[in-house]
């Protein structure tokens, strides 16, 4: 009775959480610049698999394919370069987060707190239970699906059957952000992004803590103030790993140490993406930046998309592409941040990290569009 008590109460700091800091913002998004666009965009393709409701879900490429899943439980496989639909299945629940995936298994996560795992065919595995609902994400790798439901507890589970391997159980601050903060596998670990703004890598085998590193650091004299909860997923690029944070820091570390190569003050609801020269991050203002991966020098802003409630922004050949709460998908000068073209998905929000899937950019709106655009 305790336990479900402290998870009842959990869930209304949730929610309030949500609607305090996510309700419409006192300032108006901004008017679209016009501009002469230099780059020519195309759709490739596109493809329907139904609303995210009030969750998110993003794509995953795997083995010339791209995965998606929809709050209504449903999952499709389209080819990667055309679109072309492979399969469809129904998971048979309603789903709270995108598909995680390696070359032979898929993982879902549904209501209440449910692991699902099927293989590339789209045959059911396996079922389970989980310790509370699932917000993120699960990512699988090393023989092991990895997830981190709300309560804070971080759980692998065999690929084969199911049986739980391991748990780590982490406090909660009193009061955390309703956002599906991620996970993410490289060789033998896997760094989780908590409430709080502490990042952590775990030994993928076992659990055990590698280290512990500060994103945000909870600063204010009430507990809205001090909400400093890791947001996005981490993301590993050679010996980095970089991630961000509400009212936080974009930062990033040596990937065997935790130690601190670099952090700047900025606070973001969304994730980071790197590429070999930069990193990319929204601020909650609705400015895109970008840092030196070296040093983390600021090396340009663009703030024409103010209040715009901007995806995370994402590297696309010569541009950084970024779409906004009414489907317009925005591709900006790596170099620069300059505007080089505008395109738009079917008018409905992007909140899920876009993919980059060979010479495409693909996005995942909120309807439920999956779109496929290139450079023409």
């Amino acid at each position: 009775m305790s336990r479900a008590l402290k998870l009842a109460g959990l869930v209304a700091l949730l929610g309030l959480s949500a609607c305090s800091m996510f309700k419409e913002p006192k300032n108006p998004p901004a008017a679209l610049v016009d501009f002469k666009q230099t780059m020519s965009i195309k759709k490739v393709w596109s493809a329907n698999i139904g609303s995210a409701d009030d969750y998110v879900f993003a794509p995953v490429a795997v083995a010339d394919s791209v995965f998606a899943a929809a709050a209504n439980g449903k999952i499709v496989r389209v080819n990667a370069t055309t679109g072309r639909e492979i399969w469809k299945i129904d998971a048979g629940i309603n789903l709270t987060a995108g598909v995680g995936a390696d070359n032979s298994t898929l993982a879902v996560v549904g209501e209440k707190g449910v692991l699902l795992a099927y293989d590339l065919a789209g045959k059911q595995l396996w079922k389970t239970p989980l310790s509370s609902e699932v917000l993120s994400t699960p990512v699988v790798g090393g023989g092991l699906i990895v997830v981190r439901s709300i309560d804070n507890h971080i759980a692998a589970y065999d690929i084969a059957t199911g049986k739980r391997r391991w748990v780590v159980e982490r406090s909660l601050p009193p009061l955390i952000l309703r956002t599906a903060a991620g996970l993410v596998i490289s060789d033998n670990s896997v760094f989780v992004g908590l409430p709080g703004g502490k990042l952590i890598s775990l030994t993928l085998n076992s659990g055990s803590v590698r280290w512990e590193a500060s994103v945000g650091e909870p600063k204010g004299a009430t507990e809205l103030e001090r909400v400093a909860d890791v947001s996005g997923v981490p993301v590993v690029s050679g010996n980095d790993v970089c991630a961000s944070a509400y009212q936080g820091k974009v930062s990033c570390f040596d990937i065997r140490t935790g130690v601190m190569r670099w952090g700047k003050a900025l606070s973001t609801n969304m994730g980071v993406s790197v590429d070999e020269r930069f990193v990319f991050a929204v601020d909650d203002k609705g400015t895109v930046n970008a840092f030196s991966r070296g040093a983390g020098l600021s090396e340009w802003k663009n703030d024409k998309l103010a209040y715009r409630k901007l995806s995370t922004p994402v590297s696309f050949g010569q541009s950084v592409a970024v779409a906004d709460f009414s489907g317009y998908v925005h591709f900006l000068s790596r170099e620069d941040g300059s505007f080089l073209a505008r395109t738009t998905t079917d008018g409905s929000a992007v909140v899920a990290t876009p993919i980059v899937v060979g010479a495409n950019v693909v996005f995942q709106t909120k309807v439920g569009e999956i779109v496929a655009f290139a450079i023409d």
